[in-house]
Parts: C-alpha cells; structure tokens; sequence
C-alpha cells in the first residue's frame, strides 16, 4: 500500500474494529522457532517460524487471543516438549512441524481417547458453507466447517491478512505457520463458543431485520412502489424491510462509461423526490436498503463525481473514471463520504452489497469481498444505529458481517430442497443469519406450491426475504398465485411477524451465548446416529425443531412426505396439536396448509398477538405464548430498547416464564425485570396451552385471584385463558385444577385425510372401517398393509396411528 496516502487519510476510529489480539503470557509456551498458547482446554493456538518471530496483531480471521487461562501442565523432556489440558494432550519434537513430529490426542467429556491427530491429518469435517448460491440448482460443493464427527478441526490461519491498530490490513511479512486446533469431542457447541470468542461474536441483529423483506429486481416507479406497499398493508400482509435492487440508480447509461451495472445516483425519472419517498416508507414502519455494484467505480456521469475528483485530484475536465479500490485508505473515504452518507442522510438504513467480481485486488490475498463486508459494516454504526450489512459470505470470521446474502438460486424443487441443509449447516462455520431469494430467483416455471413451500420454509429460516427476477410472470406477491397458496403465503408471512418476540430472544442467545437460531440436530445429540441422517431437519431456537417440506404432494393423497428424526420425549406439533413419542425416525406427512414444526413438550413460545392486525415489529403490548403441556419448561423473554445501538445489559427487559408440571399444572409469567422503560407498561396476554384436554383454571394477578376469559379447541387440543392489561411489573399465574394429557384423534384425523384423498370411495370406507373396528393402532396397521395400499397412503396412516406408541 501507499504509505504516504495512509499517513495523509488515516482512517476515522469508527471504522477500526475493535480487538483484543494479545494472549496472557501464562498461556504461552515459546522456544526459538515455536510458540503455543493455550486458550481454552478444547483451544490452543500452534506456531512455527524458523526465524523465530511470531504474530501478535490481529488477523482478517482472528480477532480476540485474551483468554481467561485454563489448568495446563508442561513436561519438557529436552528433545520433546508434552501439555496437558482437561481434553487435550499435545505431543511435539521441536523441530518443524510434521506428521511424526507433532501430534494432539482428544478426549471427551468423560475423558476417554476419542481421536488422535498427526500433522498434516485433514478431519471428516461435516461441511461449513459456501460464499452463494448464485445460479445453484440443487446442491453445490460446501467449504469445510468446523465439526466433525473425529471431535476436531484445524483452522489454518497462516494467510490470513493482518488488521492494524490504524484499521488498515496488511499482508503478513514472514512466512510461517499459524494453526488452531480445536479438540471439543462431541461437544459441537463448545467448539462454536471458542470460535465466537477467538473470532468475535456474532452481532445482535436490529429487531426490525427479523420481520418480512420484500424483494424484487424490477424497474418500480415510486408511485408503484407506494401503491404495492399500500396493497400489502390492506391485504394485511406485514414487511418491515423495503429492498431496493439496483434500478433505484441509473442504469442506462452512455456506452463511453461503460455499464450501468454499478451507480450511485437516483433515477429521478422513476423516483422524481427520492427523500420524500424513503420518508414515505419510513413513516410506515419500512427500514431501506439498496442494491450497490461497486466495482466499476465512480464515473463521470455520476452526480457525487466533480466532488470526489476534486478530492482526488483526478482532472473532471478529462471526465477520468475513480477506480473502484478498496485497498486505498483516500479512495475507501470518498467512497462512503460522497456515496454512502448523503444517501443514508436521506434515509437509506443500510446497503446491499452485492459484490460479484472475484478476490482480487492490489494486495495480494485480500478478498475485495471480505474488505467490503468488514468497512460497510463498521460504517454502519456511524450514526448510533444497530449495525448491519446485507452482502455475500466470504469465509470464516464472517459472521461478524450481518446479514448474508446467498445469492440468484434457480426456481426449481431442487434449489429448495438443498437451502434448510445448506442454512442449518452453515452454524457450523459459525454463519448463523444467511437470507435467501424465498421464492427462487430466476428461471424455472411457474409452480404455485413450489412457491408456497419456498415461504413456508422462510418463515423457519433466519431471514425471510421474498425475492424473483424482473421478468412481468416471476413475481411473489401472495395474490398472484392459486387461493391455496395466496392464503397459505399470508398465514407464513404473518405468522413470521407473531414471531419476532421468540426470534428476537433466539438473537440475543446468538450474541451472547453463541446458540446460532438454526442448528443441525446432531448439536444436541452428538451421540445419536439419527440425528446425522435428517439434514434438511433444525432445531429453530430453543423451543422448536423444523421440517421444511421440500417435495411435492403426492397429488392422489394430498400430502408430502419428510423423514424425521426425534429425540426422546415428548413431542407436539405447533400448529395441529397431534403428539408423537420420540426417540425413533419417523415419516411425516403434511398437506397444503402447514409444515411439521414440534414443540418439545415444556416448550414456551411467545408471540406477538396480532389479532388487531399491525405491521409493527416494536416491543407489543398484545402477547400470545404458546405453552406445550407433558413436562415442565422455563423460558426469558429478552426485550430491549432498540434505538440503542450498543448491545448493554442495562438495555435489555427480561420477563421469565415457567411452567410447572411434576406435582401440579401451574403457569406463571414473573414480573418484567430490568428496563421496563423499553416495554409497554401494561400488556394483555393470550395463553394457549397445548396438549391438555378442556380444563378448569385459576387465574392470580398480583397474587390476587383475578377473572379471565376461557375457551378450548377440541380439534389442536388447545386451551386459551384470555387475561387483559396487567402491569408488566405485576406477576401472573394460571393454576390447573387438574390436568388430563389429550390424545390424539386418530378417528377424525384418518377422516380428514381419506376426505381430502383422490382414491376411490370405496377403498375411503373400507380404510376408515378397518380403523374404527380394529381393536388396536397394530391391529389397524396390519389389516392396512393386507391391503397394500400406495406409499404415500399408507405411510400417512402410519404416522397417524402411530404417533404415541402404547
């Protein structure tokens, strides 16, 4: 880099990431050509450099080496050198690293020798992510993550560039090796905390960046953007993000500057008063982004440009293009002076960047991508709001630079079926919040369910953007599909709105305690070899596990199948109420109208009551929580001010929520804690309890027995105690006089689905008999299978017969 540009434009502090590069010295073990630092018992950090100088700054990568020191012991043997942690044992001979040189044994949590690792050995990881999915159709090559079923993985962060205290990066001048390995066993999680502390936490997302986003690259007017917005709000269909793709700017431009792929400056044709506009959607509760291309620079034709020539030096009279290079420490500061703050003084919130050029650029081995992510992300905070970017994945660390983009998939079954792996998988590079096109983006052919489904997933995936080409067919506004899908795509979309306030926990257990919303369910059962077999199967926060259907129906039965896996206990499916033994693999069967979502029995799920329809993702005054019956359960409600942009614990409010269920059925929400400032001050609550048959109850407020509205629904064995405007300071309990477990209703559900079936009616009423007269779910299955009956059918049967075990 030109050190005298650095010397004249250092950079402003906001845009120097804030980082704790040095290790304690008690966790280092150094010779002439090695050092090691030992950073957790799972962690430590391995040197080689025969000139014996080694690395104290902070990496593209690596960000934090201060760790709490952990118990270790050395035995130096002279010619060989051993430590010792609680689960790793290091063997090394001193000399350069090599496969018989140096070696680390793994031990799990019970402290058995799980793995042995050599220099130079590659584990079986369980794949990370990938940089996008641009024209994917199906399943693409992932990147390694950093799980495996061998209990360790290596990161290599030898090339990785160097961030200076002055924010600028830099090559590294030595050659030499920079490992860290990890050895976790099977303790998946505890490997991902390590990473987020060695690597920086994932950020706390804006609440607002949780609700729907509407997409589309199309040429809009201003007046069609309102007017689709306004269509929305009176179909009561909420978004709380308005993208801009990359129409809003200029685009045809004259061929002497090139293409109008990259542009800065409004189309004022289109959007004649672009600040009244973004005020416009700003006044109805829509954050902005817009779609950048930058890597064409500023050209002449631009409105910014005689500024940022001027700045440079570059003579307008000869109408020179400003190079886009992001390597320049003068150029990076016009660049957002003149081209990012004057629009977001308008109202711009945050910028898509939408980076689609290669990695190169003047410094050898610096991804212009992972520059772009970590400046515009650090820019962001400029202004005292949250954080965030929109933009591609560009390796590990880069879940630091929220939101990910994943890029232009192909509308076919096969792109939907690989994005619930490709989403969960990616926590295993750390990755938690990855957007995708819902929908598919471009190509394919028109498929109503294939549609619906892709938005059934969004609502149970981090982001939930829709988004399609600028083709007049490829659109995904609800209304332009059958009546099926249209209310089938409301009820998703809605419902992702009702549940911002469990998202927005899930969020801060992100930040604070490295717990990614998506995770693969080997995360929890590490031991069990099902939970490795259901890829496109999650847990979605704490409370629920998701099935995203990722096939068609069968069109004779009405339903789409999805083999599943659940652990031990007691399972409830969220939205029809049916309960299912676990500890088995299963197939699941759905129609239409729904996904398998389950509730562990315990499970507390708060949501935001939107029976009094708002498109409002603040902090609400009307809570739904649903509470799944059979066991007890606890969850905390995080709710914080979100105009403040530092992430404080005196922010935060927290309401806590138990269900007691052992000795007797007792509900209590406690009193709100913390800054009740950033809650409404009273809330009216609407308590639906699943998995319980109709039930008398006992409402205290405030300790105080206190009236309340009752119904029950027979069909999802739902009862809902109805309590309006309490304090939120003011405690609440819901005692049950007894409580019976409800069963599933196994008659009305082979009902439902006979009724639905398009197979003969005579083969209906011999199925339903052979059920109603059958003296057992067993007896049932083995007068069924004498009949045998097409797959789709008999397995939807099955599951239904079988659900509960007895």
């Amino acid at each position: 880099m030109n050190n005298a540009i650095q010397e004249q434009r250092p950079l402003p502090d906001h845009l120097k990431l804030k980082v704790r590069p040095d290790a304690n010295t008690d966790a280092i073990i150094q010779g002439d050509c090695y050092r090691f630092a030992v950073l957790t018992p799972q962690l430590i950090r391995l040197e080689y450099s025969a000139g014996g100088s080694f690395e104290d700054r902070a990496t593209q990568t690596v960000v934090n080496r201060e760790f709490a020191v952990p118990e270790f012991r050395v035995i130096d043997h002279g010619n060989k050198l051993e430590v010792f942690t609680q689960h790793l044992h290091l063997s090394y001979d001193k000399q350069p690293f090599s496969r018989h040189g140096l070696s680390m044994r793994v031990r799990n949590g019970s402290g058995h020798l799980m793995s042995v690792w050599n220099y130079g050995d590659t584990p079986q990881d369980l794949g990370g992510t990938a940089r996008t999915l641009d024209n994917a159709d199906g399943a693409i090559p992932l990147e390694p993550g950093l799980l495996s079923r061998s209990g360790y993985t290596l990161v290599d962060d030898s090339r990785s560039l160097l961030l200076e205290e002055d924010g600028q990066v830099t090559p590294r001048a030595m050659e030499g090796q920079d490992l860290y390995f990890f050895g976790y066993g099977h303790d998946y999680l505890a490997c991902l905390k390590d990473f987020y502390q060695l690597c920086g936490p994932a950020p706390l997302l804006p609440r607002y960046a949780l609700g729907n986003w509407w997409s589309r690259y199309y040429r809009y007017t201003a007046d069609e953007y309102k007017a689709l917005m306004e269509r929305f709000e009176s179909e009561q269909i909420p978004f709380s993000v308005a993208v801009m793709d990359m129409d809003w700017h200029l685009v045809d431009v004259d061929p002497q500057y090139g293409s109008g792929w990259t542009g800065y400056t409004w189309n004022r044709e289109l959007f004649p008063d672009p600040g009244q506009f973004l005020s416009w959607l700003h006044e109805r509760g829509l954050h902005v982004t817009l779609n950048v291309h930058p890597a064409d620079g500023v050209r002449a034709f631009e409105d910014p440009y005689l500024a940022i020539a001027a700045e440079l030096g570059i003579d307008p009279e000869r109408g020179d293009a400003v190079d886009f290079d992001i390597t320049d420490p003068k150029f990076l500061q016009v660049y957002f002076k003149y081209l990012h703050h004057p629009l977001e003084e308008e109202g711009v919130d945050f910028w898509w960047i939408d980076w689609q050029q290669g990695g190169v650029t003047k410094v050898p081995g610096l991804d212009p991508l992972w520059m772009l992510n970590h400046y515009h992300y650090l820019d962001s905070g400029r202004r005292g709001s949250r954080q965030l970017t929109f933009s591609r994945y560009a390796g590990l660390g880069s879940h630091r630079y929220p939101v990910g983009f994943s890029g232009d998939t192909i509308v076919t079954w096969e792109s939907l079926d690989f994005q619930p792996y490709f989403t969960a998988n990616a926590a295993n590079a750390g990755y938690g919040w990855w957007s995708h096109d819902i929908g598919g983006h471009m190509q394919g052919v028109l498929d109503d369910e294939l549609v619906m489904r892709w938005v059934q997933f969004g609502v149970f995936s981090p982001v939930l953007r829709l988004h399609s080409s600028a083709s007049p067919f490829n659109s995904k506004e609800p209304w332009r599909f059958n009546p099926v899908a249209e209310a089938a795509m409301k009820a998703s979309l809605t419902l992702r709105h009702r549940l911002i306030p469990y998202l927005y926990t899930m969020n801060r257990y992100a930040s604070r305690n490295g717990l990614p919303l998506v995770r693969p369910m080997y995360y929890h059962h590490a031991e069990q070899p099902g939970a490795y077999e259901v890829p496109n199967q999650y847990y979605f926060g704490t409370e629920l596990i998701a099935c995203p259907v990722t096939r068609p129906v069968d069109r004779r039965t009405g339903v789409a199948e999805f083999s599943a896996w659940l652990p031990e206990g007691r399972w409830i499916d969220f939205f029809s109420g049916r309960v299912y033994d676990g500890g088995r693999s299963l197939a699941l069967y759905r129609n239409l109208e729904s996904i398998p979502v389950l509730a562990k029995a315990g499970a507390i799920v708060p949501l935001a009551d939107l029976t009094r329809y708002t498109s409002s993702v603040a902090n609400p005054q009307q809570l739904e929580v649903r509470v799944f019956a059979g066991s007890g359960g606890f969850f905390q409600l995080w709710e914080d001010a979100e105009e403040a942009a530092e992430d404080r614990e005196e922010n935060w409010c927290c309401t806590e929520m138990t269900l007691a269920w052992e000795e007797a059925a007792r509900f209590t929400i406690g009193a709100a804690r913390g800054n009740t400032a950033a809650i409404p001050g009273r809330r009216s609550w609407k308590l639906c309890f699943t998995g319980v048959a109709d039930s008398q109850v006992r409402v205290l407020i405030g300790g105080e027995e206190a009236g309340a509205v009752t119904g029950y629904d027979d069909a999802s064995h739902t009862l809902t105690v109805m309590i309006t405007e309490v304090a939120v300071d003011t405690p609440i309990e819901v005692e049950f006089a007894a409580v019976v477990l409800a069963g599933n209703r196994v008659e009305a559900d082979v009902f439902a689905l006979l009724d639905r079936a398009q197979i003969e009616f005579q083969l209906k009423e011999q199925i339903f008999g052979l059920v109603k007269s059958s003296a057992s779910p067993a007896a049932a299955l083995a007068s069924l299978a004498a009949l045998k009956l097409e797959h789709s059918l008999f397995g939807a049967l099955c599951e239904i017969l079988t659900a509960t075990i007895e």
